[in-house]
């Protein structure tokens, strides 16, 4: 019996989910529901047996994210493919395919993204092993979710036959379905033929090859090329630019599986959802008698059927005589909305990316290899920084054209080098780095190490950086 490969797709920015997901952090990331990230718990979900060690197609951004989740939710041996920039599913998905006819070619591929919820992991288990025939003889399967609404925001699989009462298998799968009106869905729902799409396919490696040969093969010309030419990096294979950029942005659907004559579906009837924007994750979290949804220092007062959350500690949500409303609050930003407009979201970040605003694609506190720092103060040549350095972690031996910068450790023990010196300081000690003096923290303990930074100079930009040495082989530039 071939084993499965899981390939979880983790690209993308999440922008209806603004502002808890940002391009900087995208929501796959996050803990929407429950203690563990979308990412962490999808990894779970498709572990054990019969399951092998899975691959990820992610952006270079979130590499280090995406090892340090996998670490921590006691994942091993992912494979990392890094994708010079997201060029949709079909690219993504057809990469996996050629890395894996060079490493696993009998192996079955089920391709997952790594941002929807399925409390049900059994049952989804379960769906999994019924649609194992079909894709062992030559099927491409899709996994299409019972409609329980006229979903608008979901296309949707039309199905070649209705099943049987009490079959378990893959069935004809006829058509896709673009994302359809109201009046349209609830048509669909009540015909009882159609199934919400979820993005989730299982195939043979040989059998979605051969559909990109036949149905996209200028991208099976340029993918091929750029997987020939990829480059280790640490523990990630990063895939070749110049030709990466050759292949169309082009999602799987319209470059093969609406084209395709091998097509079978797999009805799932437990819980699902790809928490696409606001009313959805209400949808998912636990609800008070009044219909609410509430998450961390938020109060609902003479409230019905609306959502609030409040992601940081230090502020309070309050919600007064509220019906039918969104409201999430974050550090910097706070949305509150119409919950029947949960989907415009986006159209707020597009706004705000064209007037240049911070919060539509970055955080307060920017996460890296080592650890996070975050922006507690600045002005006019002076900027105050909070740097949390994770036990090991290390920062690169670095100097600054434009800053000094004066280091106060507050909790745990740092190492610093500053040029030939080295030395340990303990909380309440600090030490001053000269403008242009080489020098490097690290963290030798066992718990998380905090200081404070304060920087002084004509230019605070995180693009004046000259690495000299990177544990993490980030080469030049802010992040590398």
């Amino acid at each position: 019996m071939p084993q499965i490969v899981p390939v979880l797709l983790a690209g993308g920015s999440g922008t209806r989910l603004w502002p808890l997901s940002r391009k900087s952090y995208p929501k796959q990331f996050t803990r929407l529901i429950g203690d563990q990230s979308l990412f962490q718990a999808s990894a779970l979900r498709l572990t054990g047996p019969g399951y092998d060690a899975p691959l990820i197609v992610t952006g270079t951004d979130f590499r280090f994210v995406v090892t340090e989740q996998l670490h921590d939710a006691g994942v091993r041996n992912a494979t990392v493919l890094i994708e010079p920039e997201g060029r949709n599913t079909a690219p993504a998905v057809l990469a996996a395919a050629t890395w894996l006819q060079n490493h696993t070619p009998d192996a079955l591929m089920l391709i997952a993204p790594s941002d929807h919820i399925i409390p049900d992991a059994a049952a989804f288990a379960a769906a999994i092993e019924q649609g194992k025939t079909a894709a062992e003889e030559g099927k491409l399967v899709t996994f299409g979710i019972n409609p329980t609404r006229p979903e608008t925001a979901y296309g949707y699989l039309e199905l070649g036959a209705r099943p049987s009462e009490g079959d378990a298998g893959a069935v004809a799968l006829k058509r896709f379905v673009e994302k359809p009106d109201r009046a349209t869905a609830q048509s669909m729902l009540e015909s009882g033929n159609y199934l919400w799409n979820a993005g989730i396919f299982l195939f043979s490696v040989s059998t979605i090859l051969a559909a990109f040969e036949q149905h996209a093969p200028e991208m099976v010309t340029a993918v091929r090329e750029a997987l020939d030419k990829t480059k280790p990096d640490l523990d990630f294979y990063r895939i070749d630019p110049s030709t990466w950029a050759k292949a169309d942005s082009i999602s799987i659907d319209y470059a093969v599986m609406e084209k395709a004559d091998n097509l079978a579906v797999v009805p799932f009837g437990g819980g699902w959802s790809d928490l696409g924007d606001w009313y959805s994750v209400g949808h998912e979290m636990p609800q008070d008698d009044a219909g609410n949804a509430l998450k961390g220092s938020a109060t609902a007062l003479d409230c019905q059927d609306s959502l609030l959350r409040a992601e940081d500690d230090g502020i309070e949500v309050v919600g007064l005589g509220l019906k039918d409303t969104l409201v999430v609050s974050t550090r910097d930003a706070v949305l509150v909305a119409d919950k029947s407009r949960a989907q415009e979201v986006k159209t707020i970040v597009d706004q705000l990316k064209q007037r240049d605003v911070r919060q539509a694609t970055e955080f307060p506190w920017d996460r890296r290899p080592w650890g996070m720092f975050e922006t507690l103060a600045q002005g006019d040549r002076f900027q105050v920084k909070r740097i949390v350095v994770k036990p090991g972690g290390i920062l690169s031996l670095q100097s600054h054209h434009h800053r000094a910068e004066h280091w106060i450790v507050v909790a745990g023990t740092a190492k610093v080098t500053i040029n030939s010196e080295v030395k340990l300081l303990s909380e309440n000690e600090s030490v001053y780095i000269p403008l242009g003096a080489v020098h490097r923290m690290e963290n030798p303990g066992k718990v998380p190490m905090v200081l404070i930074e304060v920087q002084t100079g004509s230019y605070l930009g995180e693009d004046d950086i000259v690495r000299l040495e990177d544990v993490y082989d980030r080469g030049q530039g802010a992040k590398g």
